[in-house]
C-alpha cells in the first residue's frame, strides 16, 4: 500500500467514522485503513452474494439490469460486464471539479458502508477502495449529476472508475492524471468488479453526507464568530449589554440562544466602551433589534445546525445500498438511499445561514449611518465627502445577503422525475449541499465586513476602551496589516485579510476566550 498523506490512520468498520474523521481525512489528507473485524464481515456477506452469483432467479444488481430495465434478466456470463458497464454508463458527471475535500468525505462514506458487511463486496474491491483513498488520489468528480436518490450516482461512479482504473483522478500532488497511470504509480492495481460491486460503490448518500458534516464544522466556527461580530458591533454602537443577562435569556429556555447569550457576556466583560453610557444620562430605552435580539437568532441558528448534527450522526451510522445484504443472509431491496432526510437540514441550514448574514449585515449598515451610530461619523471616513470610508463593503455585504437569501431557497422540495419513472421521486440533496457551501462562503464574507467595519468604529470611540476580547480581535486583524481609521484605501484587500482570519479561526482564538 502506498505511503498515506498522513502518518495517522483513521481506522474504518469498527464503528461509525466520527465528525472529526471526516474532517481529518477530507481536509487534513489523513490516510485510512480497513479494520480487521471489517474485512471478516465482507468477507462473510460477499459468500452470500456468490452463491447468488449463478442463480437463475432473478436478483436486483447480480443478475438484473438497473433502475427502470431491473426487468432485463442479464445470463451468466455477462453479470460481470453488467457492473463494469453501470460504472461506465454512470459516471456521467458534467461541469466544474468539484473540492478535493467533499470527493475525500464522499470516499471515506462510501468506504465506511462498504465495512458494515451489508453491500456484499468483495473483501479485496474494498481494500483497494481504502488504499486509493489512503494514497490521496481523488478522482474527478463534476458538479452535477446526482439528484440525490438511488444515492449520489454520477459522483460515486465517478470514483468507481478510477477503481477500475478508468477516467481521470488528481494524483496527491493535485496533478490532474489518468486513473491507471495514478494508480500505478502509487503501488496499487485497478480492481475487476464482481457481481453485485458496481452497484455496491454508488447507491449512498455520501457526497450530501460529507458536504453536511464539513458545512456543520464550518458553521460551528462560523455561529462562534457571529458572536464576537455582533459584540463588537454592539459596543461600537454604544448599545446595551444588559439585555444578555442569563435571567433574562432563561425566560426562553432555547439552549443555543443561552449559548449565544454567555458568549456576548463574555466577551463584553469589563468593556469601557459599556461601562461609559451605563450611568443615568444615558436615556435610550432599548436597541434596534439587530443588536438586542443577537442571541435569539444566532441561537436559533445554533439549534437548526444541532438538529442537523442529530440527523448527520444517524446516517454516519446507517448502511446505504441497494439491494442490502442483511444480518441473517438475505438480500433485499429497500429505499434507504433516498436523501430527504439530508436533503431537508441541508436546505434548514440555508435558511439559518442566510438570516445569520442578513442580521450582521445590518449592524454593518447601522455603524456607517451618522443618523444612527450614536455619534461615529458618516462611513467611518477620515474626511467625509472627500472619504467615503466604509460605504461600498456595506454594498457588498447586502449584494452576498441578497445571494443567501436565493440560495435559502430549498432544493428538497423539488423533484424531477428519472429512469423512464422508475425513479420518479429523488430528493435534490446534493444541489441543497452545494449551495449551502456557497452559503457558508457568504456568511464568511459578510462577517468579515462586519468585524472589519466593527474594529474600525471601535478605534474611533478612543480614547473608550473596549473589552479586551473585542480589543483583541480589533488587534489581531491590525496585526494582519489591515491598518486603523485614515484616508481612503483599497479596501477589497483588506476585506480579504479578515475573511482568512475567519475562516482559519484566528478571530475566535484571539479571543482568548472558550466561546460555546
Amino acid at each position: 500500500m502506498s505511503t498515506a498523506l498522513d502518518t495517522q490512520q483513521v481506522v474504518v468498520g469498527s464503528g461509525p467514522v466520527s465528525f472529526d474523521d471526516v474532517v481529518r481525512v477530507a481536509r487534513d489528507g489523513c490516510g485510512v485503513r480497513l479494520s480487521e473485524e471489517a474485512l471478516a464481515g465482507i468477507a462473510a456477506t460477499r459468500a452470500v452474494v456468490e452463491r447468488l452469483a449463478d442463480d437463475d432467479r432473478p436478483h436486483y444488481g447480480v443478475s438484473t439490469g438497473f433502475g427502470a430495465l431491473a426487468t432485463r434478466h442479464i445470463p451468466v456470463a455477462q453479470r460481470a460486464q453488467l457492473q463494469r458497464s453501470l460504472i461506465r454508463s454512470h459516471a456521467a458527471g458534467s461541469g466544474p471539479e468539484v473540492e478535493r475535500e467533499v470527493v475525500r468525505a464522499l470516499m471515506l462514506l462510501r468506504l465506511s458502508t462498504l465495512a458494515t458487511g451489508r453491500t456484499g463486496v468483495r473483501p479485496e474491491t474494498a481494500r483497494g477502495y481504502a488504499a486509493m483513498l489512503d494514497a490521496g488520489i481523488t478522482p474527478t468528480v463534476h458538479e452535477y449529476g446526482s439528484l440525490g436518490c438511488s444515492g449520489d450516482l454520477a459522483p460515486l461512479s465517478s470514483i468507481a472508475l478510477a477503481l477500475m482504473g478508468e477516467g481521470t483522478v488528481r494524483d496527491a500532488a493535485g496533478v490532474l492524471r489518468p486513473a491507471a497511470e495514478a494508480l500505478v504509480d502509487a503501488g496499487l492495481s485497478p480492481v475487476q468488479l464482481a457481481e453485485k460491486e458496481g452497484l455496491a460503490l454508488v447507491n449512498g448518500t455520501d457526497g450530501m453526507l460529507g458536504m453536511l458534516v464539513l458545512a456543520l464544522a464550518d458553521l460551528r466556527r462560523l455561529l462562534s464568530t457571529a458572536d464576537v461580530a455582533a459584540a463588537m458591533s454592539v459596543e461600537a454602537l454604544l448599545g446595551s449589554d444588559a439585555v444578555f443577562a442569563a435571567d433574562l435569556q432563561g425566560l426562553r429556555p432555547h439552549p443555543g440562544q443561552a449559548d449565544s447569550a454567555a458568549n456576548l457576556r463574555a466577551l463584553l466583560a469589563g468593556s469601557g466602551v459599556m461601562a461609559s453610557h451605563r450611568g443615568p444620562e444615558c436615556t435610550r430605552v432599548q436597541d434596534a433589534y439587530s443588536l438586542r435580539c443577537a442571541p435569539q437568532v444566532h441561537g436559533a441558528a445554533r439549534d437548526t445546525a444541532a438538529h442537523a448534527a442529530t440527523v448527520a450522526e444517524r446516517e454516519l451510522a446507517a448502511a446505504i445500498d441497494n439491494p442490502v445484504v442483511t444480518v441473517d443472509g438475505r438480500v433485499e431491496s429497500n429505499g434507504n438511499f433516498h436523501g430527504a432526510p439530508v436533503g431537508y437540514v441541508l436546505d434548514f441550514l440555508a435558511i439559518a445561514v442566510a438570516d445569520v448574514a442578513s442580521m450582521s449585515e445590518r449592524r454593518t449598515d447601522r455603524m456607517l449611518d451618522a443618523a444612527r451610530s450614536n455619534g461615529l461619523p458618516p462611513f467611518l471616513a477620515a474626511d467625509a465627502g472627500v472619504d467615503s470610508g466604509h460605504m461600498i463593503a456595506q454594498y457588498t455585504a447586502a449584494g452576498i445577503v441578497s445571494e443567501l437569501k436565493r440560495l435559502a431557497v430549498p432544493a428538497s422540495v423539488d423533484s424531477i422525475p428519472s429512469s423512464a419513472m422508475q425513479e420518479d421521486h429523488v430528493s435534490m440533496g446534493w444541489h441543497a449541499a452545494r449551495k449551502l457551501r456557497r452559503a457558508l462562503d457568504g456568511l464568511t464574507r459578510v462577517l468579515a465586513i462586519e468585524v472589519l467595519t466593527a474594529a474600525r468604529a471601535l478605534d474611533l470611540r478612543a480614547p473608550l476602551q473596549p473589552a479586551a476580547a473585542t480589543g483583541a480581535v480589533r488587534d489581531a486583524l491590525r496585526a494582519a496589516g489591515v491598518p486603523g481609521p485614515g484616508p481612503d484605501r483599497h479596501l477589497a484587500p483588506e476585506i480579504e485579510v479578515a475573511v482568512q482570519l475567519l475562516a482559519g479561526g484566528d478571530v475566535i482564538d484571539a479571543t482568548g476566550l472558550p466561546l460555546l
